[in-house]
């Protein structure tokens, strides 16, 4: 993962040293919002506790039954809001620092073991990222006032806070308790994004479309932290809709 960050970054770096001295800069802020889809279950990151929960291990003494949690990583799928501070540089480049939030807690239940009473025993799995992320754009045709299509690429940082609470059962004794686990910290990221830019009115409003995907895996401390992976991976697309005003 590190080795495709570096290579964002180098990118961006080239991308600014071939920038002319003599270009027009222009700056713009940008906000908007959409959609965050997570890696599925079969490409996320080994030793993620998402998957761990997921697939489950046969509990101690009891061969037949497993911890396995129910839940579906679609299940995480939420909406994300952003801000941007851009500056244009000539017709074709764009460089952007922003930050964005999204959120989602998703309800699960142990698949195989209820308690006493029969009741299914409950927990909740919380995940929030605040992605930041400096990122360059190349549009190759057109210019302000006109459709512009792109690409481009960054690196950044991932803030995280994963969460498990509830009620759960102790693999060793299998007694049943109630408790809460978190995990919080900062994740290096790269980004690959694409979309188009369409005027409104004039120059100086515009819309944008913009697919990205998010590359970033954190540190959850594992068994000592009471989570059964060690990793949580952060990564996954992005469908935003935005709104442009240069200045």
């Amino acid at each position: 993962m590190h080795a495709r960050i570096r290579a964002a970054g180098l990118i961006v770096v080239g991308l600014l040293a071939a920038t002319p001295a003599s270009a027009q800069v222009v700056q713009s802020i940008q906000f908007g919002g959409g959609l965050f889809s997570p890696r599925g279950f079969d490409s996320r990151a080994d030793g993620d506790v998402l998957r761990r929960d997921f697939d489950g291990r046969p509990l101690n003494g009891a061969p037949n039954l497993t911890d396995a949690l129910v839940f579906d990583i679609a299940d995480f799928r939420t909406g994300n809001v952003f801000g941007e501070w851009s500056v244009g540089v000539g017709k074709h480049l764009e460089f952007g620092a922003g930050i964005g939030f999204a959120q989602r807690a998703v309800p699960s239940v142990y698949l195989d073991v209820v308690d006493q009473s029969g009741r299914d025993i409950d927990q909740t799995l919380k995940l929030q990222i605040v992605p930041m992320t400096a990122v360059v754009r190349f549009l190759p045709f057109g210019g302000p006032g006109t459709v512009q299509p792109y690409i481009g690429a960054g690196i950044g940082a991932v803030r995280y806070r994963y969460s498990e609470f509830g009620r759960f059962v102790d693999s060793d004794t299998l007694d049943i308790f109630s408790d809460r686990f978190t995990a919080t910290g900062t994740a290096p990221a790269g980004v690959i994004l694409g979309g188009v830019k369409f005027p409104l009115g004039g120059d100086i409003y515009s819309m944008s479309l913009e697919g990205r995907y998010l590359r970033a895996v954190g540190d959850t401390g594992g068994l000592p932290n009471n989570f059964l992976g060690d990793k949580i991976d952060l990564s996954g697309g992005m469908f935003n809709v935005g709104f442009q005003v240069r200045f």
